[in-house]
């Protein structure tokens, strides 16, 4: 069973300080403007009440300084909270490049985690203690959204997208993980678990849930859904090449040019035509209801993964290699 979320939950990660000082410092100053402002009224309301043989109303000149008084202190202090806040943001948007990279997909009603080693969880997600962890979150169905609150963290997660949070705990432990947007029925069971292990506690489990890496899945399914037919990177390609795709600039048909990253490569997949690449012809048909969100972090994994001279070769089987073809360690010829 899960308690309820304490007033002030614990601080178990890098973000949990930061965000609560600009909470306590944005509640102190609204509540120390609020308190002003009931004393003035209730003061100006006493003493200068109308009384019976007072009926005079004088004419009251303007004061150029308590007009600029009060018009750049408030300024000043939400600049304060505005500078103070975007700073907070950007921290939290931005990952370290070092991070270690989980895929979320948010379902009517559970979270499903997948590792970029393979290994798959729902409801659970294990995390090494010290380590940043950037989540890349989408949903299946509807908006869902994640929110950890030991840990600061809370992002909606739209259909369709692909969003972008990280996190570095800094406590072992278990911390509730819940989906704070009402998506259906059972939205009050869409609950899970952080589980912070040590490193080494956290490498045995890796090596204990192995499944082959992500990068390895999506390339069963870029061989299974006959990728290759077109994307062979030979002479014989009616599509553009994978290899390196990912993260560069890609020229499109009407004179633009787009960044190759998740949601470029999703929607490629679903809406071929949407964006038209320059210099090939629209003849990729749509997958979208016959691969699902889980597939799809599959065929990214590959295609990010993908390294020139790593394309498979025609009428190559789905089945497995004998080694990972992303790791560090294989480099594959040509084709």
């Amino acid at each position: 069973m899960f308690a309820a979320v304490p007033l002030f939950p614990e601080q178990a990660s890098t973000h949990a300080g930061r965000v609560d000082s600009l909470f306590f410092f944005i509640v102190a100053i609204t509540a120390a403007v609020s308190l002003l402002v009931t004393v003035l009224i209730i003061t100006f309301a006493v003493r200068y009440r109308r009384r019976p043989n007072n009926n005079y109303d004088p004419h009251i000149q303007g004061s150029m300084k308590l007009e600029l008084f009060w018009t750049i202190t408030p300024f000043f202090f939400f600049m304060v909270m505005f500078v103070w806040g975007a700073r907070v943001y950007f921290a939290v948007a931005e990952s370290p490049i070092d991070a270690m990279e989980v895929y979320v997909v948010g379902k009517q009603w559970m979270w499903k985690m997948q590792h970029q080693t393979g290994q798959r969880e729902i409801n659970v997600l294990h995390v090494p203690v010290g380590q940043a962890v950037k989540l890349t979150l989408t949903s299946e169905d509807v908006i869902h959204d994640f929110f950890v609150p030991d840990f600061r963290i809370k992002l909606d997660v739209l259909p369709g997208r692909y969003m972008h949070t990280w996190f570095q705990a800094t406590k072992v432990g278990t911390y509730d993980l819940y989906c704070s947007q009402y998506c259906g029925t059972n939205h009050a069971g869409m609950i899970g678990k952080v589980v912070v292990m040590e490193k080494a506690q956290f490498d045995g489990w890796l090596s204990s849930q192995a499944e082959g890496s992500l990068a390895l899945q999506g390339r069963k399914l870029f061989l299974k859904y006959q990728c290759i037919t077109c994307h062979s990177a030979d002479s014989q390609a009616r599509a553009p090449v994978l290899e390196g795709l990912f993260g560069r600039m890609v020229a499109l048909e009407d004179g633009k040019t787009v960044v190759a990253n998740e949601d470029y490569i999703r929607e490629s997949i679903y809406k071929p035509r949407a964006k038209i690449v320059f210099g090939w012809r629209p003849i990729m048909p749509s997958f979208e209801g016959q691969i699902d969100e889980q597939e799809m972090i599959e065929l990214i994994a590959f295609i990010k993964a993908l390294r020139p001279g790593e394309t498979p070769v025609r009428n190559e089987e789905s089945t497995p290699p004998a080694v990972d073809p992303t790791s560090e360690e294989v480099t594959r010829p040509k084709p």
